[in-house]
């Protein structure tokens, strides 16, 4: 084990093994099997998910918090009873579903909790672990500005030395207002591919990010040049979805408005505010959104595989 990790923590054999190794590892995070995604699209995406990473040659590290303790890497019952647990967001013995952030962690371990973490989450965890790439699907942001809403996924992300692979920030923020707060913050916006930041359902064609880069090896060539340097942000890859499942902005933009409208009458906000847009959209879209989701995870699934393998070789020519 490269790290020793804080109380409550705990390696799954599998993530434990490979990571003592040196093979490669991708963390997962576990909202969006909690809070993101209905059953039962939330345990099948979470079984693909792992299964796209074994597939590539890679370990799968889903994180998250189950009776109080920190787990990296669930056994398959565990990963089950958060998907089905997640329903009305209660879990089997009564206690709630918690979305879990850097703030709730204690939270969680002295309520002896089960909860999904967020990116924010993931990040610390897998940090804490040794883990150097994580996929998910979009980050948080800023919401609109007059809401003064910001997700702590970007101060999460200035000092998190990971490369976090993703499909931009979710689509229902302040796009320009989270490229400009991470700029501020000095986090990379790596363009996978592509000049402009996606915007998780569509492809980004207004937004540039501060670097374009081509293959899986310039990633990791970057990420060792950021951190070599002293810095300690983690690197953002962003790739837009699939060209089959990506949707036209335009539409995405009318069921955005809508959805934000209903939630501003019914004063939802704060941590419960993306889950409910979310599903709003994949609502009014019937399910166009819920499958554009499910194609971008498992497409930066594979991507991450591929950054974590050669990272791994990487190291380990290093030490030879």
């Amino acid at each position: 084990m490269p790290f020793e990790l804080p109380p409550n923590f705990t390696l799954s054999k599998e993530v434990g093994r490979a990571l003592s190794m040196g093979a490669p590892v991708v963390a997962l995070e576990s909202t969006v099997i909690t809070h993101g995604l209905p059953p039962p699209q939330n345990l099948a995406l979470a079984r693909d998910m792992e299964q796209e990473l074994r597939d590539q040659g890679t370990t799968p590290a889903t994180i998250a918090v189950v009776d109080g303790g920190v787990r990296i890497g669930l056994s398959a019952p565990e990963l089950e009873r958060l998907a089905n647990a997640s329903f009305d967001h209660q879990s089997t013995t009564g206690g709630a579903i918690r979305k879990i952030s850097r703030r709730d962690f204690a939270t969680a371990i002295v309520r002896k909790e089960c909860g999904g973490t967020t990116v924010a989450g993931t990040l610390f965890a897998a940090h804490k672990a040794g883990i150097k790439v994580f996929a998910t699907g979009g980050i948080g942001g800023v919401h609109d500005l007059d809401t003064f809403d910001v997700s702590h996924d970007l101060p999460a992300l200035a000092n998190s030395p990971l490369i976090v692979v993703c499909a931009g920030a979710k689509a229902i923020l302040d796009l320009p207002a989270t490229l400009e707060h991470m700029e501020t913050l000095g986090i990379p916006v790596i363009g996978f591919q592509t000049d402009f930041f996606p915007e998780f359902y569509s492809v980004g064609e207004n937004l540039p990010v501060s670097v374009r880069l081509e293959t899986p090896g310039q990633v990791v060539e970057f990420a060792r040049a950021h951190w070599e340097i002293g810095m300690q942000s983690a690197v953002l890859v962003c790739q837009p979805p699939p060209p089959a499942a990506c949707l036209p902005r335009s539409r995405v933009s009318k069921y955005i408005t809508q959805a934000k409208e209903e939630a501003r009458q019914q004063s939802i906000q704060g941590q419960t505010l993306t889950p409910f847009l979310l599903q709003r959209l994949s609502e009014l879209s019937n399910g166009a959104t819920l499958q554009t989701n499910l194609a971008l995870l498992l497409n930066n699934g594979k991507l991450a595989a591929q950054i974590a393998r050669l990272w791994s070789t990487g190291n380990r020519r290093r030490i030879v």
